[in-house]
């Protein structure tokens, strides 16, 4: 085991990681994601890049492939975006960009910009895990960069988080914060991973109050959960019916529509990925942070010589945490950051251990 330093964030290299969102070995495929639409166009041959000299050229560097819900999500997607801008701004280079519409463009957009040179290639999302396993063998001298899905090929670097342990925090903060003893949860995409948020949040909520309400709801089954700021808005109003006085989003740009209408209805909510506070000033809780920007800027920083393996990020490597700034620092007690910094330590040291949804589909509190 050794440790791999990622920028200011501090990551445990493994060989393998169980349970973590998808582990896709070599000719395998994720049972809960249909087989990626082929391509349009045939892939090119290795001997004719579909790409003139001229863009293979102006494509040479990295690229960054966002997953369904836009670069401008505010949340997850945005995270990579401002950690690729970050090291285009420090070093005056440029890289290449794409947002996915559709997803039948996954496996097109990873082989042309293969073709065209791009080095390193990252993308945003679980999704990508089946395309990027077929991919990757036919580049291996191009390096890849996954979040949130584990892709055991010898040219890729699967990054993946605790986000239970991130929302086991705001959990605790929600239900300190609830006056009418219920707190709300509203995921995306029903699949583990944003369950595994829901369970962690659900967990820090009963340990600060044993006796709060949790209610929770996903936004669909399909991406388009993903951009659903309408439904997200219904959801909550939903919640709010139902005593919420405090929502989590999980849900990439439907969790615009969440916050929004918390804010509206004079509720708090609480944000995800990056730091939402400001979005909605005094009407944030907090925001539960996931440093998918830094898992992107330390990947162009290493470019082409970039570590592969499977990286996992947590509370002890600062790579998950929660977001505290002027924007919430009046809602945010003393004893509120008291309770939940000590929580941290404890997750951190091991004495508390927040169960991980994914290691059993299960959760102990729901």
């Amino acid at each position: 085991m050794k440790n791999v330093l990622l920028g200011t964030v501090a990551f445990l290299a493994v060989a393998a990681v169980g349970g973590y969102v998808l582990v896709l070995k070599p000719g395998a495929s994720s049972a809960p994601q249909p087989a990626p639409t082929p391509a349009t166009e045939p892939a090119p041959a290795a001997a004719a890049p579909a790409a003139p000299a001229a863009d293979a050229t102006a494509a040479a560097g990295p690229a960054l492939i966002f997953d369904l819900g836009g670069k401008f999500d505010k949340s997850f997607n945005e995270a990579a975006f401002n950690g690729a801008q970050k090291w285009a701004a420090e070093t005056g280079a440029t890289f290449k960009e794409l947002e996915m519409q559709s997803e039948a463009q996954r496996e097109q957009a990873l082989r042309r910009f293969a073709e065209a040179g791009a080095n390193p290639i990252a993308m945003t999302g679980f999704a990508f895990g089946d395309v990027l396993n077929t991919v990757a063998p036919d580049y291996p001298n191009t390096k890849f960069v996954i979040v949130d899905a584990v892709v055991d090929q010898p040219n890729v670097r699967s990054v993946v988080f605790q986000e239970e342990q991130g929302s086991y925090l705001v959990g605790m903060m929600a239900a300190m914060a609830s006056k009418t003893g219920t707190v709300g949860f509203v995921g995306g995409m029903d699949i583990p991973l944003i369950r595994k948020f829901e369970c962690g949040y659900a967990q820090g909520a009963k340990a600060a109050k044993p006796e709060i309400k949790v209610v929770y709801n996903m936004t669909g089954t399909t991406p388009a959960a993903w951009n659903d700021p309408v439904k997200g808005s219904e959801l909550t109003k939903a919640q709010i019916a139902q005593g919420a006085d405090v929502v989590f989003a999980a849900a990439g740009s439907t969790g615009l529509g969440i916050l929004q209408t918390a804010a509206d209805e004079n509720i708090f909510g609480i944000g995800v990925d990056s730091n939402q506070n400001f979005l909605h000033p005094g009407k944030v809780l907090t925001s539960m942070i996931k440093r998918v920007d830094v898992t992107i800027y330390d990947a162009f920083k290493e470019g082409a010589a970039m570590q592969t393996g499977t990286v996992v990020a947590g509370l002890k490597d600062e790579g998950i945490g929660y977001a505290l700034d002027e924007h919430n620092a009046k809602l945010v007690t003393p004893e509120m950051k008291a309770a939940v910094d000590a929580a941290a330590e404890k997750i951190k040291s091991g004495e508390i251990k927040v169960h991980d949804y994914m290691t059993d589909n299960t959760c102990p509190v729901n």
